[in-house]
Parts: C-alpha cells; structure tokens; sequence
C-alpha cells in the first residue's frame, strides 16, 4: 500500500502536466495590472487633451467675438463643457477662475488651483473678474473626476489625496474693445 502510494507521488513529480497553469497563474495578474494602469493613464491623458482642446475653442470664440453674448462665468462654463465631450458631470466638475492681469507688472497667478469641493452642495465662484478693454485676462479651468481603476498603480499614482484625479488648463487672452 504504501509501495503504490510512493509510486504515484513520483510519477506524479515527473510529469509535466498543468506546468503552464502555474505560469498562467503567477503572470497574468501581473499583465492584467499593467493594461489596467496604461488604459487609466490613457482615459486621464484623454479627459486632459480634451479639457485643453475646449478651453482653447472657448477662449478663442471670446477673442474674436463669436457665438458667446457675454464674458460671465456660466456662459464660459457651459460653453466648455458643450465641447468636453469625455467628461462625466462636466459642469458638477469643472471650476473656473478668472483673473485681470497687469501685463507690465508681471503675471501674480495663484500656484495652486481653485478645485471643485465634492463636499459642498453649492461652492460659489472663486474668483471670476470679466475685465474691461485691452486687459489682459488669465482663465484657468480645474476638474476633479473619479479614476476609473482606482486599485491599480497607475490608479493610485495619478489620484491625489483624495482619490480623485485633478485636471487643470491655463490660458490666456486679451479683451479686446
């Protein structure tokens, strides 16, 4: 009995069945974590081209006067989120600051951005001062949206303190009279 359980422990050390099991099982979690980072890392790339692409459009319209009436925040923000089309919840999301800029004087823009409170119900407008003619204006645009795989490196490594990634595009313009 004891022969025939012996000789069943070694035959069944020599063969070589389920050995690509084992590989199977030790690489790809390891594969699938590295898609799963490269597909975030290409969505937040995404969401950052397009939030630059729209401000870019809407800034321009302002400087040439077309298809916006008025300078004031809502009409810039619905303008932008018109042309966002990957963002979820554009306009729950998306914060926008501007600032009157002395041009000889030097450019006094704030190091950290004006982001979107999740935790308030309403956050009201930080600072949004529609200059007159010829000053120069600063519009900045910050965005707090939810990573899509939160668990993985990339995940993690493109989400800030408090698990959300920040999305932020600066530009420029003159208001012309």
């Amino acid at each position: 009995m004891m022969r025939n359980v012996l000789k069943n422990v070694v035959r069944l050390k020599r063969t070589e069945d389920g050995s690509m099991t084992v590989e199977f099982a030790i690489w790809f979690p390891l594969y699938m974590f590295f898609i799963l980072g490269v597909i975030e890392y290409s969505l937040v790339t995404i969401q950052q081209s397009m939030l630059d692409r729209s401000m870019d459009l809407v800034v321009r319209n302002i400087r040439l006067g077309i298809n916006l009436e008025d300078t004031k925040h809502d009409t810039i923000k619905d303008a932008i989120c018109d042309k966002m089309i990957v963002m979820q919840k554009c306009s729950d999301n998306l914060l926008l600051e501007m600032i009157v800029q002395d041009p000889f004087n030097g450019v006094n823009l704030p190091v950290a951005p004006t982001c979107v409170d999740r935790e308030e119900e309403v956050q009201p407008v930080t600072e949004f001062q529609p200059g007159g003619s010829n000053a120069l204006m600063i519009l900045r645009a910050c965005a707090k949206i939810d990573p899509v795989f939160p668990t993985t490196a990339m995940g993690r490594a493109v989400s800030g303190d408090d698990g959300l990634v920040t999305l932020t595009s600066t530009t420029t313009f003159v208001q012309e009279p």
